[in-house]
């Protein structure tokens, strides 16, 4: 059975990012999905906001801090959306225990999803090193979580983990 792996559905071209739009395509999740490898999620919709829905930043950009509640995550209409990112996060969560999932692939800068940075907050545009509320409660469980821009690293660890598992099955067969 092949390791499935978690991605956000804006990568996959379905129109739910914070604008109406998408991302994508990649050749590498196509190719993935073919197989039978991918469980789409977009923690944002999960969590219950609409699309098109008003920008959304961290204060600061840690999403580690939302999932500690020491900040907000707020609109630029000024809104707290804190708790549908955070029910958002744990759905995915919930979908990574239910599918054995080890990896991730998810929107880079996203205030979900970014895993290398996000925005600071000020939506004027700055990013910070850190990770959404979704990375950071994904990284926190030991999931290896990549963006769009990183497909050949996600590539290698899938690689490897299924190289170990084999090896590990081996073993128990002996």
């Amino acid at each position: 059975m092949s390791q499935k792996l978690l991605v956000s559905r804006c990568l996959l071209g379905h129109r739910v990012r914070y604008d109406g739009g998408a991302s994508g395509p990649y050749a590498q999740l196509a190719l993935w999905q073919d197989e039978g490898r991918i469980v789409a999620v977009c923690p944002e919709v999960a969590g219950g906001l609409p699309t098109p829905r008003a920008a959304a930043e961290i204060p600061g950009g840690q999403g580690a801090q939302v999932l500690k509640g020491i900040a907000p995550v707020i609109t630029t209409d000024a809104e707290d959306v804190t708790a549908a990112f955070v029910s958002g996060a744990r759905q995915a969560l919930a979908l990574v225990k239910q599918h054995g999932i080890r990896i991730a692939i998810l929107k880079a800068n996203s205030p979900s999803c970014g895993n290398v940075l996000t925005y600071d907050g000020s939506f004027s545009g700055v990013k910070v090193q850190g990770q959404g509320v979704t990375a950071a409660l994904l990284t926190q469980a030991g999931v290896q979580v990549f963006n769009e821009l990183q497909l050949a690293e996600a590539a290698q660890a899938l690689a490897t983990f299924e190289s170990l598992a084999k090896a590990a099955t081996k073993i128990e067969f002996r």
